[in-house]
């Protein structure tokens, strides 16, 4: 667990992912989906890049607090809809969904607290 104690820049994140998608830099999250971690407090908060293979999911889950997701590379979607690269959706509390890739994805989300698997 990395907590914060001064500001934490990543210059040019997006060329930063691009490098990381074809490392071995992840670290396993869910079947097919890899974790990048870029902080991650005691409380929850977090920011972790996430690499989704072709056809990845993360089981249904719900939002404690706010999660905030904007997708890098491809396209992800949900329950509500697809987004891809470029969109940035916003999560608030009390709301659950199930995300995936059908053709693989790379996705920079931002939480709030930790989210609870049933």
């Amino acid at each position: 667990m990395m907590t914060l104690t001064a500001p934490l820049v990543f210059a040019d994140l997006l060329a930063q992912a691009k490098k990381l998608r074809e490392t071995n830099a992840w670290k396993p999250f869910r079947p097919g989906v890899g974790a990048h971690w870029l902080y991650e407090d005691e409380d929850g908060a977090a920011a972790v890049l996430l690499h989704y293979e072709p056809g990845a999911q993360v089981a249904l889950h719900e939002h404690v607090g706010y999660e905030q997701m904007l997708v890098l590379e491809g396209e992800q979607s949900d329950e509500a809809g697809s987004y891809p690269a470029g969109s940035f959706v916003i999560n608030p509390p009390g709301t659950s969904h199930s995300p995936r890739s059908a053709a693989g994805c790379v996705a920079l989300l931002i939480y709030e607290k930790a989210v609870r698997f049933p």
